[in-house]
């Protein structure tokens, strides 16, 4: 089993699934945090680019209020989710599954793994912003 972490590996998940069955778990967890943050916080998500700086300043946010972990693991499950499917949309990419976890591939073959993003910058050591950038960007 191969190792990914947020940024790239050249290593194959294995076995693996693409679309559409690599993508449901992500796809639904994404579009749940999108209509969480429009009901409850008034914040629309258009799974452009620019919407994950607001994405980081939510999980800021989140950060900011002291919320237990387990608390907060679904929202940044569906907000990392989100980040992954901007990259998806962005970059013409695909998701891959394996072991239940869920990475991003993008065209270039690189696999980026925006949940863990996600879970870095509740911790204070992410940006769904910028692993966006970085997996956008031509190698």
């Amino acid at each position: 089993m191969t190792t990914v972490t947020s940024g790239w590996t050249s290593g194959t998940p294995s076995p693996q699934q693409t679309r559409p069955s690599a993508a449901a778990k992500p796809v639904r967890w994404a579009a749940d945090a999108v209509a969480t943050l429009r009901e409850g916080a008034r914040l629309r998500l258009d799974y452009s680019a620019q919407s994950l700086w607001r994405v980081d300043r939510v999980i800021d946010g989140i950060r900011g209020e002291e919320a237990p972990y387990a608390a907060v693991e679904p929202m940044l499950r569906g907000l990392g989710a989100y980040a992954g499917e901007v990259i998806v949309r962005q970059s013409g990419g695909e998701w891959w599954a394996s072991g239940g976890d869920h990475w991003v591939r993008t065209p270039d073959g690189r696999l980026w793994d925006p949940i863990d993003e996600a879970r870095r910058c509740f911790a204070g050591d992410g940006s769904l912003r910028l692993l966006c950038r970085d997996a956008t960007a031509a190698p």
